[in-house]
């Protein structure tokens, strides 16, 4: 039987096509996101930077225990009197937000110290509860016994953002929430405090679910599904 020409270019362009869309199946999101939240960033990326850090209980934690998950990812230090406290309470909110929601078990919240001799067992156990934080999928996270004093200051590098102790014990250093898709991907950054936490909820939820469509009238329907 002779082939098919259009049906044999039709699955040629499909095949062609597969492989970006494994790697990001969220294109139309990511350009929707950028044109509503000025404080957005796509990164896209294969890989988020790995690590191998403990929690408040020193159990060790891995970014690859959350592959099943998307990861929202940030770097403070308990002591900072500057914009640390209001950036774990931004946190508080659009995790808040997600957690009444279904997704809620598809998403995990990760705060990494960048002073860990100050940040002790006590001080991270407290700080959750502090700032509103919910234990169920938020966890504060340090370096391992024995690790350099620098060692999460050196990842938050890796991560592309600074941290550099001042004489008076606090740190210069940016803001960035960083969101990490199933997998591992390295999805996107939120840069700063003034970006819509409902756009990420929004976002986050784009990635949970990326079979819907993104299309005319989605971001109304997502936005009235959060209100």
């Amino acid at each position: 039987m002779k082939a098919n020409p259009s049906l044999l270019t039709a699955l040629l362009l499909l095949a062609l096509a597969l492989p970006a869309f494994a790697h990001h199946p969220d294109a139309n999101l990511d350009k929707l996101m950028g044109s509503e939240e000025k404080f957005f960033q796509v990164i896209d990326e294969p890989t988020a930077p790995p690590f191998e850090l403990v929690n408040a209980d020193g159990k060790m934690v891995r970014l690859s225990d959350f592959s099943d998950k998307i990861v929202v990812l940030y770097f403070i230090f308990a002591s900072c009197t500057d914009v640390c406290p209001v950036h774990s309470e931004v946190i508080a909110d659009i995790q808040k937000r997600i957690n009444a929601t279904p997704i809620r078990d598809r998403v995990q919240f990760l705060a990494i110290t960048t002073d860990p001799v100050k940040d002790t067992s006590d001080v991270m156990k407290a700080y959750g509860p502090a700032h509103g934080l919910d234990s169920r999928n938020w966890m504060f996270l340090t370096t391992r016994a024995g690790a350099p004093e620098d060692a999460t200051r050196k990842l938050a590098e890796r991560y592309r953002l600074r941290f550099e102790p001042t004489e008076d014990g606090q740190q210069m250093h940016g803001i960035v929430t960083h969101v990490i898709d199933r997998g591992g991907r390295f999805a996107a950054k939120f840069h700063g405090l003034r970006f819509d936490p409902q756009n990420m909820v929004l976002y986050i939820n784009g990635l949970a679910d990326p079979s819907k469509a993104v299309g005319p009238g989605y971001w109304e329907r997502l936005k009235l599904l959060f209100q």
